[in-house]
């Protein structure tokens, strides 16, 4: 006998089921909501708000583990990659989400597990990006014939990547120089960008294989590789030609050199190279170098003029002279080193320009020295920016801002990314009182080149003349 208040067992479930209904949709509702309040957030690029809601409607909507990898994408959106690691190993990453896991180990310096990630997105899923991954944590690791591997399986996987033929080419010049050069001139077929870079390398091949020896071979691959700020690989070359040949003395002193661009001292292996062979002008001239960084010109200078002296007619000597005459403020033989450079090569537009730049900078001799040697940089390079920017500066320093501007503008027209020549344009609309043209170059120089030496100076500018 069932009590008459009390339900019966059909409507006691009936009453159970709608209750748990109300629940779910309750919860249901909550859970879309935070995933709405997520999307919302995205859009303002809110990435914790999105994390953290994102988490929340993981948390509610258990059945859906896709929610933890858009948690783990907005962490990874506000670079906050620890965070992100944790949600993505929450979840089952798809993959884009193996991609952005294995990027992620990489930003906080965990290689080992950033190559184990990518090295298992590669077996799931064989697509490019993933080799390109694991390229980048070999060349991290400087495993240099595992890095051309995977770079031989990105360009296997997609053929028309210019930056990895470039890569797998520069490798090559260390790794196997026989087989370097298709590669890169496919890759400046590919990208222009490249072409320069690709160029010099190509001189350097052709260089290095009418050197005597093999040692010197690599010697000359190396300081091509530092011509294209491949630093590593510079050192890799220069410790091969050691291993060719120990008492090589101009690879000590450019294996010194090497180093000091990758944060190292690198005067142990001067001081070796000098002891090797004192009279060698490369050495003296990569000694004078490392004093010129250590802000002791005097010394720099010792050593520049005895290159100079046992090389007479190399004009690079005397433009070193002449820069560390000016850095000891003896303006007077700077200039005349300068002009003892256009002398030994007078149809060389560099060592003008040279010239042409310390007088408009230092406003000396400007008329009869600074402006000619201008307009004969310009004449010899019609298409350098380096050589057209000098001109305008020169015409700037000479108070002829008709002739700066049209040079200047010519410049930055045909190169737009020589910031150098956008400042001087805008120094030079600056003096002829337009201030509109000259803040308005100024903000794109500032906002294009944001962590470089002209961005800088420009900004510096901005704060000067618009505060």
């Amino acid at each position: 006998m069932y009590n008459g208040d009390m339900p019966s067992p059909k409507r006691l479930i009936f009453i159970i089921i709608t209750l748990l209904i109300i629940i779910f949709s309750s919860i249901n509702i909550a859970g879309y909501r935070s995933i709405q309040q997520a999307e919302s957030a995205l859009q303002t690029h809110d990435y914790q708000a999105a994390t953290e809601s994102y988490v929340r409607a993981a948390r509610i909507l258990i059945w859906r583990a896709d929610l933890w990898e858009k948690a783990a994408f907005a962490a990874s959106q506000q670079q906050d990659f620890s965070t992100a690691i944790y949600y993505f190993e929450r979840a089952e990453p798809t993959q884009p989400g193996r991609l952005a896991l294995s990027y992620s180990y990489y930003q906080i310096g965990d290689l080992e597990a950033a190559q184990r990630s990518f090295e298992k997105g590669a077996e799931l899923y064989q697509t490019p990006d993933f080799y390109e991954g694991l390229a980048l944590v070999y060349r991290s690791q400087k495993k240099w014939d595992a890095e051309r591997s995977a770079l031989e399986n990105q360009i296997r996987l997609d053929a028309g990547n210019a930056r990895a033929y470039y890569r797998l080419g520069v490798l090559l010049t260390v790794l196997d120089a026989n087989l370097a050069l298709p590669d890169l001139m496919r890759a400046a077929s590919l990208d222009p960008q490249f072409d320069s870079a690709v160029q010099t390398l190509r001189a350097a091949l052709n260089l290095s294989a009418a050197q005597p020896d093999a040692s010197q071979q690599m010697v000359a691959v190396g300081r091509a590789l530092g011509l294209v700020e491949e630093w590593d690989l510079s050192i890799v070359a220069f410790e091969k030609s050691l291993e060719l040949d120990s008492k090589n003395p101009e690879a000590w002193a450019w294996l010194g050199e090497a180093k000091q661009h990758r944060g190292e001292d690198g005067r142990a292996e001067l001081d070796h190279a000098l002891e090797l062979n004192q009279k060698s002008s490369i050495v003296r001239a990569l000694s004078g170098l490392y004093w010129i960084r250590q802000k002791k010109y005097q010394q720099a200078l010792a050593e520049y003029l005895l290159a100079a002296e046992y090389d007479p007619q190399n004009p690079a000597w005397q433009a070193s002279i002449g820069d560390a005459y000016f850095k000891s403020g003896d303006l007077v033989s700077a200039l005349a080193a300068y002009q003892h450079a256009t002398e030994l090569a007078p149809n060389e537009s560099e060592y003008w320009r040279l010239l042409a730049v310390f007088c408009a900078d230092n406003g000396i001799r400007v008329e009869d020295v600074g402006l000619p040697a201008a307009q004969k940089a310009a004449q010899l390079a019609p298409d350098d920016p380096l050589a057209l920017d000098a001109l305008g500066w020169s015409y700037f320093s000479s108070s002829r801002f008709a002739n700066a501007e049209k040079i200047l503008l010519d410049a930055t027209t045909r190169f737009p990314q020589h910031y150098p020549a956008h400042i001087h344009l805008a120094l030079t609309y600056l003096a002829q009182g337009n201030r509109t043209a000259a803040y308005g170059i100024l903000i794109h120089v500032r906002d294009a080149d944001v962590n470089g030496e002209d961005g800088l100076f420009a900004k510096r500018l901005l704060e000067k003349y618009f505060p």
